[in-house]
C-alpha cells in the first residue's frame, strides 16, 4: 500500500491546521473579551417568592454588595407562585448571557422533583441550570403558633394522635416546597392528619402563622428569628443535622425520631444552562469577595445566615443530592 504523502498533501494540511489554530485561538479571544466586557447591562436577579423571606432578604443584601463592584446594577426581581417555579421558568429560558440569575433555596429540588413526576414542569432543574454558588446555608426550623400546646415535633405528633377531633392546618411556601414536603412526611411518619395550606411565599404564611388561623408552619430560621425570639412563634424543631448555636434548645428532627425529615438549608444562585464558563468565574469572584465584606458578613449574621460562596459544582452537586434524597419520598406519597 503506498503511504506516501505528497507535497501538495502536506500542504494542505498546514494550511487546515493553522486555520483550525486560529479558529480555536479566535474561540477563546471571543470568550475572554464576553468575560471582560460583563456585565454590559444591569443584571437580574430573581428571586422566585415575595418579598419579605430570607431568600429575597439574602438576595437583596448579596445584590446591593455586587452592585458596587460590578459597574452595574444588580436588580432583584420577586417572581412568585407555582412553589418557585414560575421566577425559576423566566432564567431557564433567559438569554444565557449572565444577566439574568436565579436565587433559590431548598425548595427548588424538591418542588422540581414533584412537578416532574407530575409532568408539570416547565424546565428541567438539572439540565437548563448550571450552578454559579451556595451563597449561605440558613437553618431550617419547623413553627408553630404559641397557642398549640406541643413544645416540640414529638409533642404535636402525640397532641394529634391523641385528640383526632383537631382540624390543624400547616403551611407552605407553595406545592412541592420544603414545607410541603416536609410536613407530609411528618404526617405519614406521626400516623397524623393536618390540613395542607400553599402560600406564595414565606412571609404570608408568617403572616397566617402569627394570627393563628394555621396553626404549624416553617421556614428558614431568617424568616421567623425575630418572631420566635419574642414569643410570637414557637420553633418545634430545625430540620439540620446538628442544633443550631444562635437556638440551642431547638431540637432537631433526628433527635425527636424523626431522621427521614432531616435537611440541610441553603440559598444558592443558578445561571442559564450554556451561560459562558468565564462569565460565571466572573460572577463567582464577585459573589464570594461580597461575602468576605464585613458588612455582609454582619447583616447575614444577623440573619443566622452563614456566608459560602461555593463554586457552581458544588451549588450543583447539593440540588442532585437533595433531589436524589427526597425523590422516592415524593413520589410515594404523591406530592404534586
Amino acid at each position: 500500500m503506498n503511504t506516501s504523502f505528497s507535497p501538495s498533501s502536506h500542504a494542505s494540511w498546514q494550511r487546515t491546521r493553522r486555520l483550525l489554530v486560529a479558529w480555536l485561538l479566535g474561540c477563546g479571544v471571543a470568550l475572554g473579551a464576553a468575560a471582560q466586557s460583563f456585565p454590559s447591562k444591569p443584571i437580574r436577579m430573581i428571586v422566585p417568592f415575595p418579598a419579605g423571606g430570607t431568600t429575597d432578604i439574602v438576595a437583596r443584601i448579596l445584590a446591593q454588595r455586587m452592585s458596587e463592584t460590578m459597574g452595574q446594577p444588580v436588580v432583584v426581581e420577586n417572581k412568585a407562585g407555582a412553589g418557585g417555579a414560575i421566577g425559576a421558568d423566566i432564567v431557564a429560558k433567559a438569554v444565557p448571557d449572565g444577566h439574568t440569575l436565579l436565587m433559590h433555596n431548598i425548595t427548588f429540588p424538591l418542588s422540581s422533583v414533584a412537578q416532574t413526576l407530575t409532568n408539570r414542569s416547565p424546565f428541567n432543574a438539572e439540565t437548563d441550570f448550571v450552578g454559579v454558588s451556595i451563597v449561605v446555608y440558613v437553618p431550617f426550623v419547623l413553627t408553630a403558633n404559641p397557642s398549640v400546646p406541643a413544645r416540640d415535633l414529638r409533642e404535636l405528633a402525640t397532641l394529634l394522635r391523641t385528640q383526632p377531633q383537631l382540624q390543624y392546618n400547616y403551611g407552605s411556601t407553595g406545592p412541592g416546597s420544603a414545607v410541603h414536603v416536609l410536613g407530609e412526611a411528618f404526617k405519614r411518619e406521626a400516623k397524623v392528619e393536618m390540613q395542607h395550606v400553599p402560600f406564595k411565599g414565606a412571609a404570608p404564611l408568617k403572616q397566617e402563622l402569627l394570627s393563628g388561623r394555621i396553626q404549624v408552619g416553617g421556614d428558614q430560621l431568617s424568616s421567623s428569628l425575630a418572631d420566635i425570639r419574642a414569643g410570637k412563634i414557637k420553633a418545634i424543631a430545625t430540620t439540620a443535622s446538628r442544633r443550631m448555636s444562635i437556638l440551642p434548645d431547638v431540637p432537631t428532627v433526628r433527635e425527636l425520631g424523626f431522621p427521614n425529615l432531616e435537611l440541610e438549608g441553603w440559598n444558592g444562585l443558578f445561571a442559564p444552562a450554556k451561560t459562558p464558563r468565564d462569565i460565571l468565574e466572573v460572577l463567582q469572584r464577585e459573589i464570594t469577595a461580597a461575602l468576605k465584606n464585613p458588612d455582609v458578613i454582619r447583616r447575614l449574621g444577623e440573619l443566622a445566615a452563614e456566608p459560602v460562596g461555593s463554586n457552581g459544582a458544588e451549588q450543583e452537586a447539593m440540588l442532585k443530592r437533595q433531589m436524589d434524597q427526597y425523590r422516592p419520598v415524593i413520589r410515594d406519597m404523591k406530592i404534586d
